[in-house]
């Protein structure tokens, strides 16, 4: 899929992992870790523009809002987040808004944006082969 995309293969293959909707509820704060993350989301707890979507690898598009399912707004975790505010930084790609345990995918990733220290070159000549 990041083959056929423009641009770069390897920028593009970490934007399509950034963008998943585990990796997506993580990066909001929802979860405190990505195993978290891709459990709140097969159980239902995540809603896309208002509806529920229970598949980790989900692809947010722009302009899509995150949300918390309203009888799962009691988990201990969420009740922090809502009390504290953002804990850690939110990626300049989203947008929370922590009082309502609600976030806004505002652009797609780029690779400035993602903060892993990968050589994403080498991956896409190794699978090349």
């Amino acid at each position: 899929m990041a083959a056929n995309m423009r641009g770069a293969t390897g920028e593009n293959m970490l934007s399509l992992l950034e963008r998943r909707l585990d990796n997506v509820v993580y990066r909001l704060g929802f979860a405190e870790s990505r195993p978290m993350a891709r459990q709140m989301v097969n159980h239902g707890h995540i809603l896309v523009d208002g509806k529920k979507v229970d598949i980790a690898s989900f692809l947010v598009k722009s302009g899509q809002v995150i949300t918390i399912k309203e009888r799962s707004r009691d988990m201990q975790n969420l009740k922090d987040l809502k009390e504290q505010g953002a804990s850690k930084p939110i990626p300049k790609w989203l947008d929370l808004d922590a009082s309502g345990l609600t976030g806004k995918v505002v652009a797609l990733p780029q690779r400035d944006d993602i903060d892993l220290t990968v050589e994403e070159h080498l991956i896409v000549e190794f699978y090349s082969r």
